[in-house]
């Protein structure tokens, strides 16, 4: 075997071997979900909240009571939150057998067909049998103008969605209550754990990369995360208060909504709009208000992602928006909705470490945007140099 057969199956091992760990990883991070979410929630809002507990230490308050009182401060939050949302969001469950038909019907009215109404309703009552509908029953009415008019009742098994939502109930408090419980370690212990990572490294020159690196990601991350939650929160009023003016029921729920989809790239906005559109069918009186909602929705989040968060993000975390769909959609499969809130972050992460490590440079160039690669082909916004140290020369 000459020495260039021996290169090519060396490459070839190498590449092999590269692919089963990054098989096994993406198996590890699946199977680990349950454990792994919170703990990386948990993280993120400490980037979040690092800044506010810096400030309550400026004023002479401790690590601990800071911690404190952000944790309590989220926890009272969350409460609130979950107790004004609580009964709107159980009348639209208890309401969810009959907002497939309503909607139908809606459609139907456009088109001014009985037949079509009368189609909804078999569609309706075959859904409601395979789903362990309990009865359905059809009654025909004739309206004043002599047009007949069709009415579908379903009612299903109670419990069916709320037993779906009990089953989950236990893990999901149970990932929020771990979530709150490491937050407030993770701020209570100040910068302790950065420098015990530090002070394991031996190498001088290992040690400043370390602590580049770690200032780095604390900097632009948090910025970042922070920057974002404010947007998101103006967001939610906004949509809040735009539903409201259109007469759509509970604008509470989409202003959380709003707020909390608008952390998921691309997909947040259109989950957002389709569901302005369902609901402005089930409960405005005219299908063109309904389209009018879902365009006011769409309009809002576009307004944001195109002038807002550019304006006060910045240039330095612009990312490749094909890398940043590809992420979304690689995290959406193995964490779900969770997945695509981390999406972002985690790229953000990636990046920093490619520009402070030589090795990872053509990785970080293809994660940047195009504008951002242009700047640093001429010499903008390069990553610092790691200063020079006696080992290295």
């Amino acid at each position: 075997m000459t020495q260039l057969d021996r290169g090519i199956e060396g490459r070839v091992i190498a590449w092999a071997v590269t692919i089963i760990a990054i098989i096994m990883l993406t198996g590890a991070l699946a199977s680990a979900r349950d454990f792994l979410m919170p703990v990386l929630a948990a993280i993120l809002l400490a980037l979040v909240f690092r800044p506010v507990r810096r400030g309550m230490n400026r004023i002479g308050l401790s690590d601990g009571i800071a911690a404190l009182v952000i944790t309590l401060t989220l926890v009272s939050g969350l409460a609130a939150l979950v107790t004004a949302l609580a009964q709107p969001a159980s009348d639209w469950i208890d309401d969810a057998p009959n907002i497939a038909f309503r909607i139908e019907r809606k459609l139907a009215s456009l088109q001014g067909t009985v037949e079509a109404v009368n189609e909804a309703a078999q569609k309706i009552d075959e859904l409601a049998e395979t789903g362990g509908a309990s009865a359905s029953t059809e009654v025909a009415s004739q309206d004043p103008d002599g047009m007949q008019s069709v009415q579908v009742e379903v009612s299903e098994r109670d419990g069916n969605i709320a037993a779906q939502i009990a089953a989950t109930a236990p893990l999901v408090l149970g990932q929020i209550v771990f979530t709150l419980v490491l937050l407030f370690f993770i701020l209570a212990s100040g910068d302790l754990f950065r420098k015990r990572v530090v002070e394991v490294i031996p190498k001088l020159r290992d040690k400043k990369r370390a602590m580049a690196i770690a200032d780095d990601i604390e900097r632009r991350l948090g910025r970042y995360l922070f920057t974002i939650t404010v947007i998101n929160a103006g967001l939610g009023v906004v949509v809040g208060l735009a539903m409201w003016a259109l007469g759509m029921p509970d604008p509470l729920l989409f202003g959380v909504a709003a707020f909390i989809l608008n952390y998921m790239p691309y997909v947040g906005a259109i989950i957002g709009t389709a569901g302005a559109l369902i609901i402005g069918l089930i409960a405005l009186p005219d299908i063109w208000m309904a389209a009018l909602t879902a365009g006011v929705y769409f309009g809002c989040t576009s307004v944001e992602g195109q002038l807002v968060t550019p304006y006060f993000v910045g240039r330095s975390l612009k990312l490749n928006p094909v890398v940043v769909f590809l992420s979304v959609a690689f995290w959406a499969w193995l964490w779900s909705v969770v997945g695509m809130v981390v999406a972002v972050p985690m790229l953000v992460v990636i990046r920093v470490f490619s520009e402070h490590m030589p090795v990872l440079s053509k990785l970080g160039r293809f994660l940047a945007s195009e504008t951002d690669g242009a700047h640093a082909d001429d010499g903008q916004d390069a990553p610092a140099a790691d200063p020079p140290s006696p080992d290295t020369r």
